[in-house]
C-alpha cells in the first residue's frame, strides 16, 4: 500500500486489510511517502500494535517506486495491491486467490465500487461507477467475468512479476495498465472477476479532482506516445471532446466577427451538434436516476462529469503533444481529507 497524506483514511483501510480471511501467513507493507498531515506517525502507531505491518520509506513519493519497494520487501508468493483510499471485504483476498488458481491467471482484479459521504464526493462516485464517467472499463461496473486489458489494484503472482519486471518507475500514472500490458504480451492472463469489489473513496473537492484527472490524462497521452495502438479507443473520447469544443469556440468567434458568413457560416454550425448532444447527455445523467436524490447531488453531478472529462482530455492532448515529463498528481499533497464518520 503506497501512502501519502492519508491520515483520515489510513486506519480504516489498514483494518480492512488485516481483517482478510486468508488461510496462511500475511503481511501488509506500507510504502510511506513524505506526508505532512501525521500519516507517518499514525502508520508507526498501527505497526506498533500489529507485527504484520511492515513500514518502508518511499522518499520519492511516486506510486510505482513505492510499489516496487514494497514488493521487494515482501516475503510471500502472492502480491495483493491495495490503496489507502479503499476498503476491502473480509473475503476479498481469499476469493481473489481462488480465482487466480481457478483460471490460472497472473493477475486478478475486480470492480472499483466508488462511494461518497458529501454531495460532491457522492457525485464523483456516481461518475466513477457510470460508463459515462470513466468510459466503461470493466472494473468500473462490468458484470462479465473474463480476460481483461488491465486489473483494478490486482492480486498478482510474484513469479510472473519477477519474469516480466516490476512497475515501470518512469510512469507516474497508468503504471498498472503498462504492467498488465507487459503481462499480457508475455502470454499470461489478466482476469476480471466481477464478484470481487473494492470500496474506493474519491477526491473530496473540485480542485483536487481536476488536478488528479489532469495529471492522469497527461500520463495517458504519454502512454499513447510510447505504446500507440496498445491503448484502447475509449481513451480518445475525452480529447476528442476537448478538441471539438475548441473548434466550436473558434467557429463561434469567426461567425460573430463576420469572417464566416452566409452558407459557410451555416455549414460550420454543424460543429455545435456534438457539443449540444454532450450537454444534453450530462444533464440527462444528472437529473436521471443515476444523478443522486437531492438537488445538490444533481448539481454536483452536472459539474463533476464535464470537469473530469475536460481535465482528463486536455491533459491527454498536452501529453500526446509534449509528453508527461515530470507531471505529478498533486491532489494528495499538503492536504487534509474529510474525516471518517
Amino acid at each position: 500500500m503506497p501512502v501519502l497524506n492519508e491520515r483520515d483514511y489510513l486506519r480504516h483501510a489498514v483494518e480492512t486489510v488485516l481483517a482478510q480471511d486468508v488461510a496462511g501467513p500475511t503481511e501488509l507493507i506500507l510504502a510511506l511517502g513524505p506526508s505532512t498531515d501525521g500519516t507517518t506517525e499514525l502508520a508507526r502507531e498501527l505497526a506498533h500494535r500489529d507485527d504484520r505491518i511492515v513500514l518502508i520509506d518511499n522518499p520519492a513519493a511516486d506510486i510505482p517506486i513505492g510499489l516496487n519497494l514494497a514488493i521487494g520487501a515482501g516475503r510471500y508468493p502472492t502480491v495483493v495491491r491495495v490503496d489507502a483510499h479503499s476498503e476491502l471485504d473480509p473475503s476479498y483476498a481469499r476469493s481473489a486467490l481462488a480465482t487466480l488458481e481457478r483460471v490460472r491467471a497472473a493477475n486478478v482484479g475486480g470492480v472499483m465500487r466508488a462511494d461518497g459521504r458529501t454531495p460532491f464526493q457522492r457525485a464523483v462516485a456516481r461518475a466513477y461507477n457510470s460508463p459515462i464517467g470513466l468510459g466503461g472499463g470493466a472494473y468500473h461496473g462490468g458484470t462479465q467475468e473474463g480476460e481483461a486489458e488491465s486489473a483494478y489494484l490486482g492480486v498478482m503472482r510474484r513469479a510472473v512479476l519477477d519474469e516480466v519486471g516490476l512497475f515501470d518507475e518512469t510512469i507516474r500514472r497508468g503504471e498498472d495498465w503498462e504492467l498488465n500490458l507487459r503481462i499480457r504480451r508475455a502470454g499470461f492472463r489478466v482476469w476480471f472477476d466481477p464478484t470481487l469489489a473494492v470500496t474506493y473513496w474519491p477526491r473530496e473537492s473540485w480542485t483536487r479532482l481536476v488536478r488528479q484527472f489532469s495529471a492522469t490524462g497527461r500520463w495517458r497521452g504519454e502512454l499513447v506516445r510510447r505504446f500507440g495502438r496498445g491503448n484502447s479507443l475509449r481513451f480518445f473520447a475525452p480529447p476528442a471532446l476537448v478538441l471539438t469544443i475548441l473548434l466550436a469556440l473558434v467557429v463561434g468567434v469567426l461567425q460573430l466577427t463576420g469572417v464566416l458568413e452566409g452558407w459557410w457560416a451555416v455549414a460550420a454550425s454543424v460543429v455545435y451538434l456534438p457539443v449540444i448532444a454532450y450537454a444534453i447527455l450530462i444533464v440527462g445523467v444528472a437529473v436521471g436516476p443515476g444523478g443522486g436524490h437531492g438537488w445538490r447531488d444533481k448539481l454536483w453531478t452536472t459539474a463533476v462529469l464535464p470537469s473530469m472529462h475536460l481535465a482528463w482530455g486536455w491533459g491527454f492532448v498536452l501529453g500526446v503533444v509534449g509528453g508527461a515529463h515530470d507531471t505529478v498528481d498533486t491532489s494528495r499533497l499538503g492536504s487534509r481529507n474529510t474525516p471518517l464518520p
